[in-house]
């Protein structure tokens, strides 16, 4: 392969990778928070990617106007899902890991229901539109201007959480939960007004793919479980609780999942990602990115 050839290769995994880390992200942080295991949250991207379909196909409205539209609604619907259905959770269980596994079972619950609804709604088929399609040619290759669209808004989104978690007092807030519940509790952090703020802002950012995603590619309501499990790989490639690590590793995973498809065949992407995935398990549990005892 020529250099030019590499170089778009390359590109096209890089995007394919924002979309990763933009959903890994949103889960790391409601698992690194509230160790809530978030098995439906793929399936809350397929809210944010049929819903920009309907808008635009039937109103003409722009699925670049959706983007801030989503976020907001997701982030409402993610509110209510956490005092309705987590925040009782953390009140009757008597300890982190029967909180976490009855967490797990209500997410398991909430992925039957979600993809059901999304199913009910806007029906069982493969959905689609054309948008900004046209191709951009740049000094190293040929791209599509939507595809380049979805890696530069999924980075933009994926940096201001990074900032949003390192560089205000909310942020530090957040992440003294994450590394001590119990002592930064005790020094005045209400964990009832964070935990579903930061619940809501996880599944805004799957909705938030959900738009970036439809943009581009077809969408259909059994696409949600394979994010989940993208978005899980991801995370153990950078490590639990580390959103630096999740966006290195969702680009990462994305490029490797190119270059091997291009050397082996579209059908074995799934068998490679397992791979991957119980490989960083079993060689590096802790992740590549993340320092043991530390988060990114």
């Amino acid at each position: 392969m020529s250099i030019s050839a590499w170089i778009e290769l390359i590109a096209s995994g890089l995007i394919t990778g924002g979309i990763y880390a933009l959903i890994a992200l949103g889960l790391n942080l409601q698992y690194g928070l509230m160790r809530i295991l978030n098995i439906a949250h793929g399936e809350f991207l397929l809210v944010g990617a049929f819903l920009t379909w309907m808008v635009h196909t039937y109103f003409g409205v722009s699925p670049l106007l959706m983007l801030p539209l989503t976020f907001g609604l997701m982030l409402l619907l993610g509110w209510v899902v956490h005092w309705l259905c987590f925040r009782p959770l953390t009140q009757t269980s008597p300890n982190l890991d029967v909180f976490e596994a009855r967490g797990l079972m209500v997410a398991f619950g909430m992925m039957f229901l979600v993809k059901s609804f999304v199913t009910f709604v806007w029906g069982g088929d493969i959905r689609g539109y054309d948008y900004l399609s046209q191709p951009v040619h740049l000094g190293f290759g040929q791209f599509a201007l939507n595809k380049l669209l979805i890696f530069v808004l999924s980075l933009l989104f994926c940096v201001a959480l990074i900032v949003l978690l390192r560089l205000t007092l909310l942020g530090k807030g957040v992440r003294a939960l994450m590394q001590s519940p119990v002592g930064a509790q005790l020094v005045g952090i209400d964990t009832k007004r964070l935990h579903p703020l930061m619940f809501g802002i996880g599944l805004a950012l799957s909705g938030v793919a959900g738009v970036l995603l439809s943009m581009a590619y077809t969408i259909s309501p059994d696409m949600g479980q394979a994010f989940t499990i993208t978005a899980l790989i991801v995370i153990a490639l950078g490590g639990f609780g580390s959103m630096g690590g999740a966006l290195v590793g969702g680009l990462l995973l994305g490029v490797i999942e190119a270059i091997a498809m291009h050397y082996t065949s579209p059908s074995l992407k799934a068998l490679l990602s397992y791979l991957v995935f119980i490989g960083v398990l079993v060689l590096r549990p802790e992740g590549l990115f993340t320092r043991k005892g530390r988060k990114a």
